[in-house]
């Protein structure tokens, strides 16, 4: 049959990336409790397309991405896009994959267990020079209390869910549990999905005890990272949905060590 995509195309334009996106997916990711998690992944894969080619074949990003599905570890992502970038004569393939990671939690107090879910990605590139990259990201519910709110009122203070971005380039090996765990460490108090009254005590008077705000959430998570190992680049965000304002709070900064920078970017919140 006739090969429209490997026709040769005339207009001299390369396109920087082609593909798939929104590709919904049954995967396996690495779980430190149970070895392997099986999960639904929103996939999207790419490569660039050369100038003198009409276009790319779409299938192909389907049939070894499907070859690849039950082991989506860094090595074995890597591989994959490697498949894909030589499958289809690119010089560079993107692959980027979201999905729930899902966990087992106990309340602080009465010890219930519930589940929860925290929103992951994967994201890599590979190129024909060998100039790989592979990124990690985690995205933690946590509870803040606004040190201003507490300082300044005869009793209470305003205290909201927010939710904590880290997005790390892969160095030494670390476990989705491990981000989770630090972030929430890092916070007022952490979220659950199931308390009891005894948990709620505990978590309101734990969470007053422990204020904090965007910026403090921000730079206690970036000092914290490094205990994990040393990243080559790493970014934190995190948003408070505040209770008491028509706006969210937000901070956010980026550490590369590469030229042992700190690259720390706009931060706004209700007190400016």
């Amino acid at each position: 049959m006739v090969d429209i995509q490997s026709e040769h195309d005339d207009r001299d334009i390369p396109l920087k990336k082609v593909g798939i996106k929104g590709l919904r997916y049954p995967v396996n990711v690495l779980d430190r409790d149970h070895t392997v998690q099986h999960t639904t992944a929103d996939v999207s894969l790419y490569v660039n397309l050369p100038r003198h080619f009409k276009g790319t074949h779409m299938s192909r990003f389907i049939e070894v991405f499907h070859e690849h599905r039950e082991r989506l570890s860094m090595p074995h992502f890597l591989k994959m896009l490697e498949e894909i970038r030589i499958s289809l004569e690119a010089p560079r393939a993107f692959g980027e994959l979201a999905f729930p990671y899902f966990m087992e939690k106990k309340a602080p107090v009465s010890g219930q267990t519930s589940i929860m879910s925290y929103d992951c990605a994967f994201e890599g590139s590979v190129s024909e020079s060998g100039a790989n990259l592979f990124f990690v990201s985690v995205e933690v519910p946590v509870q803040t209390v606004c040190p201003c709110s507490r300082a300044i009122s005869a009793y209470g203070a305003h205290n909201q869910r927010g939710v904590v971005r880290v997005k790390l380039q892969l160095g030494p090996f670390f476990w989705i549990e491990d981000i989770i765990a630090l972030v929430e460490g890092c916070a007022s108090s952490a979220v659950y999905s199931l308390l009891k009254r005894d948990d709620e005590k505990y978590v309101t008077e734990h969470g007053y005890d422990n204020p904090k705000f965007v910026e403090d959430l921000v730079r206690d998570v970036l000092l914290a990272i490094p205990k994990l190992g040393e990243f080559p680049w790493y970014s934190v965000e995190a948003e408070n949905f505040e209770s008491i304002h028509n706006h969210s709070a937000f901070a956010s900064a980026e550490v590369s060590n590469s030229g042992n920078g700190l690259l720390t970017h706009y931060a706004d919140d209700h007190r400016r």
